[in-house]
């Protein structure tokens, strides 16, 4: 092969530490690496492989086994699939997927979408009900449900019926890293409060709200990039990731200087909270002393709106007690 300048070699070693997932190690499996180099050396035109050469090959592999990732991409731009990237929804969120294809994976945005109702404490996972989602992704909605009663319904019972669900998705859906989507998009139809669909989220939750990290970030984000840069870049877009995750983030050169520019935005956040208020624009609210959330806040609005139907619940109650011995009991 020839010589490789050093220029070269640096996005050599940049691409081994995104295969790797982690900015401050490098990947040992060799063989890919090597077909990398080889190919690299074959778009050389001078007597040194550069940067350049480089980059094409890595697009070059990309286009080779990125058919299905394509196909996605076509339906999302002629609306067969819905996905929003600009405007406001009540009770929508745009979460991230990967789906693996050889060595490769491609990350891709879908909608999450709740509903909430007067009820008995029933959180309805759908891709469970039908048998669509994975183990991993029912407990993520288990703990978005234990956080649900643990923050908001302290002195009151948690008394609502709620559905989330992946839409247009037909395959099994598995992994916890859309809990934090799941619960903002809740917590936006509990409180009537309408979310950016300029931004897309990944992460999962733990029963504290407290936003952990998940597996193959860069891969998403550049999937949601990939949607908004082909419907045009705004300056309003971008990702919001966990803050544990900063340390994976080996972002392609193009996502990097959209970054820069100012074209596309990455927000990492540890606390539910602090995606809730980007999301919406509005402060998530602290509880005080008296055990309620700061006036006016967020928080405060969810916390209302369970309570009122707390005591829909009691009255519902009230109305249907049984008879006995002819008399109300």
């Amino acid at each position: 092969m020839r010589p490789f300048h050093r220029t070269a070699l640096a996005r050599l070693i940049e691409e081994a530490s995104r295969r790797a997932e982690d900015a401050e190690k490098l990947t040992l499996q060799m063989r890919g690496m090597a077909d990398l180099l080889v190919e690299s050396d074959y778009w050389a035109a001078g007597e040194v492989v550069t940067e350049r050469d480089v980059d094409q090959a890595l697009s070059a592999q990309r286009r080779r086994i990125g058919r299905t990732s394509e196909k996605l991409l076509e339906q999302i731009m002629r609306g067969s699939v819905a996905i929003a990237t600009d405007g406001e929804e009540v009770g929508q969120v745009n979460g991230l997927s990967v789906l693996q294809v050889g060595q490769q994976w491609f990350g891709f945005p879908s909608r999450i979408s709740a509903r909430v109702w007067p009820g008995r404490a029933e959180l309805v996972d759908i891709e469970r009900e039908v048998e669509l989602g994975g183990p991993f992704h029912s407990k993520g909605v288990l703990i978005l449900k234990a956080f649900l009663g643990a923050h908001y319904a302290t002195d009151v019972p948690l008394a609502l019926s709620a559905s989330l669900v992946f839409e247009q998705t037909y395959s099994l859906v598995d992994g916890d890293s859309a809990s934090t989507a799941e619960l903002c998009a809740l917590l936006s139809a509990l409180a009537d409060m309408p979310v950016r669909q300029s931004l897309a989220v990944t992460g999962a939750i733990n029963q504290h709200g407290q936003v952990q990290s998940i597996g193959a970030v860069n891969e998403k984000v550049e999937g949601f990039f990939e949607l908004c840069k082909r419907r045009g870049l705004t300056g309003r877009q971008g990702v919001i990731v966990p803050a544990a995750n900063l340390q994976n983030l080996m972002l392609s050169p193009e996502v990097v200087q959209a970054v820069e520019a100012g074209a596309f935005s990455l927000y990492a956040v540890e606390h539910v909270d602090q995606a809730l208020e980007l999301l919406t624009g509005c402060r998530a609210g602290q509880r005080e002393g008296t055990g309620h959330f700061a006036r006016g806040s967020l928080n405060e609005r969810v916390q209302a709106r369970l309570r009122s139907l707390a005591e829909m619940s009691w009255h519902d109650d009230r109305d249907h007690r049984p008879l006995a011995r002819g008399r109300l009991t």
